[in-house]
Order: structure tokens, then C-alpha cells, then sequence
């Protein structure tokens, strides 16, 4: 069985989920679920990264711990998870000290070996909203063009990853597609960032001159240190799976490398540069692959915790149902480009797509064959138009390219192009007025129907599943992609 392992981009937990990290959750969940249902053995993780200097700030101004902070926000990560149907295998918190830190400290110890890190005195300018450090030919009028924040000039004692040592690797390696980075596009963009790249501050100090306390992953042999939030979060996709389990390393040996990194493109450099050479460091496999996806837009600016124009995705959940909600992120925002939200277009989406186009489908067949057959068809093949058979074909052909070349919104339009041929078909075919007439080309129209239905439902169900399970159980099929000869649907009126 083919293995297949796919990662979320782990939360930042300075503030409550938006509707731009359920973006980022679904499309990740689309992608497991149509592994799984394709026959790999598939493992889904995601998280929350929760150390950091924005989390020391952020849990002082709520009077909490960074403990008592952390714990609270994690816990509505991870509830946004199953509000929104998510399929994870895993969740993994980078303050889990038996979980996560054995990984991060022992891969700094690998690096360390190698002799890729070094101590030195920094200057330079901190954005606490990208965690990072900053050139000023980065800022905007002396701002961070993405948070609107001026970075703090800091000068402090950092240990540094020799990450120039890795640049002309990572250059062929990724102009060569062995790290593929899709779309296209970010390809090119990455190679541009390593032309430019430095090496990098890898951690900060115990108490650093900008105040705060230690709240991160203490440096291995240095009690002076704490490891900078990005050398320790990146490790979470290895530690998740026991890359320090020294007993057996079980999953870390079944599913590393990943096959996927679903990621946002503010924090491509730190996947598609930072972390390949990490690995390279330590001698790990590459990552297969990054997806970045865009930002969900409000009036054309991305929406951002930090800058305070977000769209609660419980509120959306609790108000519209998380198919509802699914559907209008998966199709109406594009999987590798910025999006507008706009709840105007969703519910016309709800009305026009799920209600009118799809339910309304499912329902005029159902009774149909209700009405008509005693709630009972019995397939057979020959029964099928040619027509038809090759219709849907093509449509598989084609919808399965789209999700391999994460274009997710295409492959569900490819779903509500068959759901429009059906309802366009039975429109013409008038199934009701052939039962007068003759019972077998009423047989033949209701058995395309019934053809076009059960691949909706399948292709559909990475999707919408628990609208593709009604579907199913309406028209008593299973989410497979044959049907065998001679099966009898069973058909049990439901609203989809």
C-alpha cells in the first residue's frame, strides 16, 4: 500500500482561528480524504505553534500564563478541527514537552554536529508579527508592509544556522523539482529568495533586551539561549511522528518524508528554504512537495489576526452548517490564489449550488424511482448510454488531475459540471413521461441517472463528506468508483 502523509502549516496561537486557517484545514482535509479513498495508507497532521515573543506579549495582556494562554487558544484550533469535519490523524502542540521538545532539541543537536550553527552578537530589526528578522529594504515606509508594525531594533547574542551553506543544493534541488513547489509560480518565487538568502538567527536569549520571558524550547547545552519559535516549530513534522522515539521511530520510518506541505505563502520562505536546509543538515529526506495556497481577502487585504479584519469560521459554522461552509471556501477561493470572503456570495452558492443544483437533483431521481420501480433499480451495465459512460469519464479524467495539481476549486467545478449535466439530461429525457411509453427506456434514462449519481456522491465525498453520505444512503450505493453488475439500489427519500 502506497503511504501518503500530509501537514497543515501548525497554527499560530496568539489569537482564536480565522477564516483563513479553516481555508487552509479544509484543503488539507480534501486531499487526505481523496488518499484515503483511492486506497493509500494516509496520515493528517496539524497543530498549533505556541512559543514565541508575540505569545509571551500576547498572553501578558490577557493576564495569563503563556501556559494558561496556549492551552486556551490550542483548545479552539482544535475544536475549529472538528466543527469543520476534519479528518487529522494527529495534533500535535509545540509545548508538549514529551512530544515535540525531544524532536526540536535533537535535531538542533544534528545540526550542531555538522557544524552548522554558530554564536554571534546581531543587531537588526524584529517584526514580532512574522517572528522574524527584517531588512529594511523589507518595510514599507519603515513598516512591515503585512502587519503595519514598526519592527524593534534589537542587538543581542544569537546562535546562527548556516544556511548559505546550503543555497546551490537547494537551488538544483528545487529547480529540478525533487522539493516541488506548486503553483508554479512560488517556485519561481522561492528561487528568488535564495538568491538572496543570509544566514539565519536560529535563537534568542533567555531574557532578551526587549523584555519577555523564556517561553519556547530551551537551546540544547546553552541555558543562556531558547530556541528561536521557526528552528523549533518546523521540527513539529517530524516530531508528531517519533523522530526521537530512539526505541522503534515506527511512524517516523513509514510516512517521513511527507508528501505534502499545505502551507500559506507569508511563511513559504521559512518551508521552501529554512527547513529543506535543516534536513539537509541532519541528513533527513526532503519533503516531496509544497502547496501554497493564497490569503482570504476583506476588500482586498489579507485577513489577519494581527490586523484585526477577520471572519469567525465558528460564527459561519454555527449559522450556515459546515458543508455550507466548506463548499463556498473550496470553490469560490481559489486553491493557490487570494480570495475574497464574502457572505453575500455564500449563501447565493448555498441557494443556487447545494439547494437548487445538487438537492433538488437528488431528490427529483429519488422519487422517480420511488414512484416508479418500488424504490429499487437494478444496475445494469448495458443499460448505459455510451454517451453518458464517456461523459463522466471524462470528467473523472479530469477532476483527478485538478486535485494532483492542487486546483481544488477546478475538480469541484469538474463535480457541479456532471451535477448540471444530470440535471440537464433528465430535463431533456423527461423520465416521467417515458414510463408511459415504454418501461425500458425509462429503465435506461433512470440507470444513467442513477450512474451519474453514485460518481457525484464519490468524487464529491473528499469534499462535502456528510453530504456525500446522505447521497449514498439515498440512493443505497457505497463511495466506490465501480459499480458492481447486477447491484440493486436501494433507494430511501432523505433531504441531501
Amino acid at each position: 500500500m502506497t503511504k501518503f502523509y500530509i501537514t497543515t502549516s501548525i497554527a499560530y496561537v496568539n489569537a482564536p482561528p480565522h477564516i483563513g486557517y479553516a481555508l487552509e484545514l479544509i484543503q488539507a482535509d480534501v486531499l487526505a480524504r481523496h488518499h484515503r479513498l483511492v486506497g493509500n495508507d494516509t496520515w493528517f497532521l496539524t497543530g498549533t505553534d505556541e512559543h514565541g515573543t508575540k505569545i509571551a506579549k500576547a498572553s501578558a495582556a490577557a493576564n495569563l500564563s503563556p501556559e494558561e494562554f496556549t492551552n486556551q487558544i490550542s483548545e479552539k484550533f482544535l475544536s475549529l478541527a472538528k466543527v469543520l469535519n476534519i479528518s487529522n490523524d494527529d495534533f500535535i502542540r509545540t509545548s508538549d514537552q514529551k512530544r515535540h521538545w525531544p524532536s526540536a532539541q535533537k535535531l538542533w543537536r544534528e545540526l550542531a554536529e555538522r557544524g552548522d550553527l554558530y554564536k554571534k552578537n546581531y543587531e537588526g530589526l524584529y517584526c514580532i508579527g512574522h517572528e522574524a528578522f527584517m531588512k529594511k529594504s523589507d518595510l514599507k515606509d519603515g513598516v512591515c508592509p503585512l502587519h503595519k508594525t514598526k519592527p524593534e531594533k534589537i542587538e543581542e547574542e544569537n546562535w546562527f544556522f548556516k544556511l548559505i551553506s546550503y543555497k546551490k543544493r537547494l537551488k538544483k534541488i528545487i529547480e529540478s523539482d525533487e522539493l516541488q513547489i506548486l503553483p508554479a509560480s512560488r517556485k519561481s518565487e522561492v528561487l528568488n529568495l535564495l538568491d538572496d538568502a543570509e544566514d539565519i538567527s536560529f535563537s534568542r536569549p533567555f531574557n532578551p533586551p526587549t523584555g519577555g520571558i523564556r517561553w519556547g524550547v530551551p537551546v540544547p547545552d546553552d541555558a543562556t539561549q531558547t530556541m528561536y519559535v521557526w528552528a523549533d516549530a518546523l521540527s513539529n513534522y517530524i516530531s508528531a511522528i517519533g523522530y526521537a522515539d530512539d526505541n522503534s521511530q515506527a511512524l517516523f520510518k513509514k510516512f517521513w518524508p511527507a508528501d505534502i506541505h499545505l502551507v500559506g505563502k507569508d511563511i513559504l520562505r521559512f518551508h521552501a528554504i529554512v527547513w529543506p536546509a535543516m534536513l539537509l543538515s541532519a541528513s533527513l529526506p526532503l519533503p516531496k512537495s509544497i502547496y501554497v495556497h493564497g490569503f482570504i481577502t476583506a476588500d482586498g487585504e489579507k485577513m489577519s489576526k494581527t490586523i484585526g479584519n477577520v471572519v469567525d469560521p465558528f460564527k459561519m459554522v454555527e449559522k450556515y452548517g459546515s458543508e455550507v461552509v466548506r463548499y463556498y471556501l473550496l470553490r469560490e477561493i481559489p486553491s493557490d490564489e487570494d480570495g475574497d470572503f464574502s457572505e453575500e456570495k455564500l449563501k447565493e452558492r448555498y441557494n443556487g449550488d447545494l439547494a437548487n443544483g445538487l438537492g433538488n437533483l437528488v431528490q427529483r431521481v429519488a422519487t422517480l424511482i420511488e414512484n416508479n420501480l418500488d424504490g429499487k433499480l437494478i444496475y445494469d451495465e448495458k443499460l448505459i448510454e455510451p454517451g453518458i459512460a464517456q461523459k463522466i469519464s471524462d470528467i473523472v479524467v479530469r477532476y483527478k488531475q485538478n486535485i494532483e495539481s492542487f486546483r481544488l476549486h477546478e475538480a469541484l467545478a469538474n463535480v457541479w459540471e456532471l451535477i448540471s449535466f444530470a440535471n440537464v439530461y433528465i430535463d431533456d429525457k423527461k423520465p416521467w413521461a417515458a414510463i408511459k411509453r415504454d418501461e425500458k427506456e425509462f429503465l435506461m434514462i433512470m440507470t444513467d441517472l442513477m450512474l451519474m449519481l453514485h460518481n457525484i456522491a464519490f468524487l464529491l465525498s473528499p469534499f462535502l463528506p456528510e453530504t456525500a453520505d446522505k447521497i449514498a444512503k439515498i440512493i443505497g450505493t457505497a463511495l466506490k468508483p465501480e459499480i458492481d453488475g447486477g447491484y440493486e439500489f436501494v433507494v430511501k427519500k432523505s433531504k441531501v
